[in-house]
């Protein structure tokens, strides 16, 4: 088990998501960058979607209340076990007793940590997830944000043979930038060709920043406003985490993991699956670039993730079966 010893946490219990309960107006939730949870998990031999904590503040201190194996990933954090140094988007043993405390992430590694414990985050599933989800104040634990104090047990904990290993990040093998900028793949959406020619141009030619009333319901961006042709009136209809959305001052909105399941803003465009992670791990205050892409690039990009996953899950599996013979 674990003891949460941060006072501001701001962390949560995610996993990869609540799926078939958008139609019961339930969302998603689940974790901002799924590559980070399913390495993380893959490195313990857990599955991929098991739930694990998603860490948005730093400093972030834990201490191990008993043995147990663990998984960073997303940002660099330049953790510490103790005093020892730990490697980025590694698995590790923890004894009792033994701190883990996550800084401040490294420039240009991201913006998300991801503690993955042996066996997953023990907290009930709710509608077939453990992920929070912060405003039906469900799941997780106690469907809020952790605080200091509170316990968290890993489903299988104890010592492990399969650790001191590692991974290279997606960021690597997987780049995708525009001028030296993040960048993201955008399908353009129904209401698109309704905005100034001026508008469009801007979206795709320019940087945009993401404000500090940004969070994980959604990226509101700062840039050249999208002014719409005529004013547009449109009924409520169902949305999902990356749909772009313009409400009335023209600065879009990229709906993210705890998007509530409808809106009626115009869709400027949607940030492809495949890409969410990029996005997810985006900082505030930090500024990004559009890439437009059509259907058949955005089935593209995600067997290209697909199989990016599935090659890094055969290599952790060979690290941990050499360990586990030695």
């Amino acid at each position: 088990m674990i003891e949460i010893l941060s006072a501001s946490a701001l962390a949560t219990v995610q996993d990869s998501g609540r799926r078939g309960s958008l139609r019961h107006g339930v969302g998603t939730a689940g974790a901002m960058d799924p590559l980070a949870l399913a390495l993380g998990n893959l490195m313990l031999g857990n599955d991929e979607g098991a739930a694990a904590i998603e860490i948005p503040v730093y400093p972030f201190q834990v201490r191990f209340t008993e043995d147990c194996a663990f998984a960073l990933t997303g940002a660099d954090g330049r953790a510490r076990l103790d005093q020892a140094t730990l490697p980025p988007w590694w698995v590790c043993q923890a004894r009792k007793g033994q701190v883990l405390t996550i800084g401040i992430p490294a420039p240009g590694s991201g913006s998300r940590v991801y503690l993955a414990l042996a066996g997953g985050i023990d907290v009930p599933e709710v509608l077939g997830s453990r992920s929070t989800q912060l405003r039906g104040q469900f799941g997780g634990h106690q469907g809020r944000a952790l605080r200091q104090g509170d316990v968290l047990r890993a489903a299988r904990p104890g010592l492990h043979q399969a650790v001191d290993f590692g991974v290279l990040p997606p960021a690597i093998d997987l780049p995708l930038q525009r001028d030296g900028l993040p960048a993201v793949r955008v399908l353009p959406a129904a209401e698109a060709p309704q905005f100034e020619d001026d508008s469009r141009q801007a979206f795709w030619s320019t940087p945009w920043k993401i404000t500090a009333q940004s969070d994980r319901y959604g990226y509101r961006l700062a840039g050249t406003p999208l002014v719409p042709r005529q004013a547009m009136e449109i009924r409520s209809h169902g949305i999902v985490p990356g749909v772009i959305q313009v409400p009335p001052g023209g600065q879009p909105i990229v709906q993210m993991r705890d998007a509530q399941p409808s809106g009626g803003y115009p869709k400027f465009g949607t940030v492809i699956e495949a890409d969410l992670w990029r996005l997810g791990q985006a900082a505030i205050g930090s500024h990004v670039r559009f890439v437009q892409v059509d259907y058949e690039g955005a089935i593209a990009a995600a067997a290209q993730a697909q199989a990016w996953l599935a090659d890094a899950a055969r290599l952790i599996a060979l690290q941990r079966w050499a360990l586990q013979r030695n």
